[in-house]
């Protein structure tokens, strides 16, 4: 085994038993010398072992005394309560609330907990930069025509391979290039609906679906979520029957805010009981490739026989927010995605979709996955080792196995949006929870993005918000 992947199995293996809590707060570890004789490594891979752990803020070294623990799972929060669902189905417009939230969101003066996006400088730009370069060489017409309308050959062969990682076996024929996730969400539920239909999403989720819909003169059947395994498909079933559901678009792999990864084999169920009925499932996987475990999580998409989940995805969080690169594998309903996207805007950027291709054809890209991967855990485990020790003892915070966002439950006599209007005079930046829901509720909840690297300056942002939460 090579010494980078010795390292990680040892710290793996100490982060584990920090997990059973058969080490606790206070313990101190062997030596860097004890651990490297008894594991039979050398001293640097026992060095690296450890600075793993105390990069994931698990362990802390002490002057003239060693490596101690520092974190244990008997100091996390609880997590927050599944929403209580409403039985109904009504349009509601959010856009004065959310316009307030993002009014501010590229001021330098923000500690930004809200964008729901990697720092950049997480991402590979002098990498990404050499890539456009390459892709203006080697374009006869230095990318000035319009590119395919189903997107670049060799972009959608690339995305084809990526496939493979989740149990996909796609050619690039089944990828439709976008302009980003959203357009790719449009079009589908375009493709799949028509105005005044219902559709069945999960509560919480992210608010610019609900503004997609609206603009489309749609229905939301909001279907509670737990907070680590996804939406109840006992009550979908149910809603399904009470409101004559035409699709269903659901984010299955650590959805927005809540951070849950549906489990595979329950993938599966959803799949096929929608299949019986012949309802589409929409599936957004933007986040699926940000996960904190040893393997990627399947998709819906897995277990589709019929053609009938569309799945769409981008490179928005993980590699190029401001290139608006997404994509559909829109099964059975290709024809009408393409000739929607026809009638949309013609073409996808050529010279991003280009460089993309670039990019992943060099290897870069797992590569790239890999860092930023790691560097959001580390973020995660910090983040909410601080709301655990600042906040309230009432507050419940959900575990993230993924993503980028945590949900943050506050006392019953709090309010998300009052929050954010008294943080921001603190100059910090949160979405408050009542976006979530096309009904307003989660009053007292809001998400926090972890997506900015650990600083002094998020730590005492982290401190003032507690000190707002407890004023209430």
């Amino acid at each position: 085994m090579d010494q980078e992947h010795l390292y990680v199995e040892v710290a793996d293996r100490i982060e584990q038993l920090i997990s059973k809590k058969s080490l606790k707060v206070g313990d101190r570890l062997l030596s860097v010398r004890s651990l490297s004789k008894e594991q039979g490594i050398s001293l640097s891979t026992a060095f690296q072992a450890y600075y793993h752990l105390e990069s994931k803020g698990l362990i802390e070294a002490r002057p003239q005394s060693g490596y101690y623990i520092k974190y244990s799972p008997k100091h996390t929060l609880q997590v927050p309560l599944c929403c209580e669902p409403i039985d109904e189905v009504v349009p509601v417009s959010l856009d004065d609330m959310i316009s307030s939230v993002y009014r501010d969101l590229r001021s330098d003066k923000l500690t930004n907990f809200t964008m729901g996006a990697p720092s950049f400088k997480l991402l590979p730009a002098a990498k990404l930069n050499k890539s456009v370069l390459q892709a203006l060489r080697e374009s006869n017409d230095s990318c000035l025509n319009y590119e395919h309308i189903q997107g670049n050959s060799q972009l959608r062969q690339q995305i084809a391979r990526q496939s493979f990682n989740w149990g996909g076996a796609l050619s690039e024929e089944d990828v439709v290039v976008t302009a980003g996730c959203m357009e790719a969400l449009s079009l589908c539920l375009k493709a799949v609906t028509h105005p005044g239909d219902a559709v069945a999403i999960e509560s919480p989720t992210y608010f610019g679906i609900f503004q997609v819909m609206e603009s489309l003169g749609l229905k939301v059947v909001e279907v509670p979520a737990d907070p680590a395994k996804g939406p109840d498909l006992s009550y979908l079933e149910q809603a399904i029957k009470k409101f004559n559901i035409k699709a269903c678009l659901f984010v299955c792999n650590f959805n927005n805010p809540l951070g849950s990864c549906m489990p595979d084999e329950k993938k599966k169920q959803l799949v096929e009981m929608l299949a019986k009925k012949e309802i589409p499932l929409i599936e957004d996987d933007i986040y699926g490739e940000l996960y904190f475990g040893k393997t990627r999580p399947k998709t819906c998409k897995t277990f589709d026989k019929k053609g009938l989940v569309l799945q769409c995805s981008s490179f928005s969080k993980s590699l190029a927010p401001g290139y608006r690169i997404g994509w559909i594998v829109p099964g059975k309903f290709k024809e009408k995605i393409i000739q929607l996207k026809r009638m949309n805007n013609v073409s996808t950027n050529t010279l991003a979709q280009v460089a993309i291709a670039h990019f992943l054809q060099n290897g870069r890209y797992e590569l790239h996955l890999r860092h930023l991967r790691k560097a959001l855990h580390t973020q995660c485990l910090k983040y909410t080792q601080a709301i655990a020790e600042y906040f309230p003892e009432d507050t419940r915070m959900t575990r993230p196995e993924g993503g980028f966002t945590l949900w943050v439950e506050m006392n019953k006599k709090a309010d998300g949006y009052k929050l954010h209007k008294r943080a921001l005079k603190q100059g910090i930046g949160i979405a408050p929870g009542q976006i979530f829901s096309s009904q307003g509720q989660f009053h007292n909840f809001f998400r926090l993005s972890y997506g900015q690297p650990w600083d002094a300056k998020i730590d005492q942002g982290l401190k003032t918000l507690a000190e707002l939460v407890r004023r209430f």
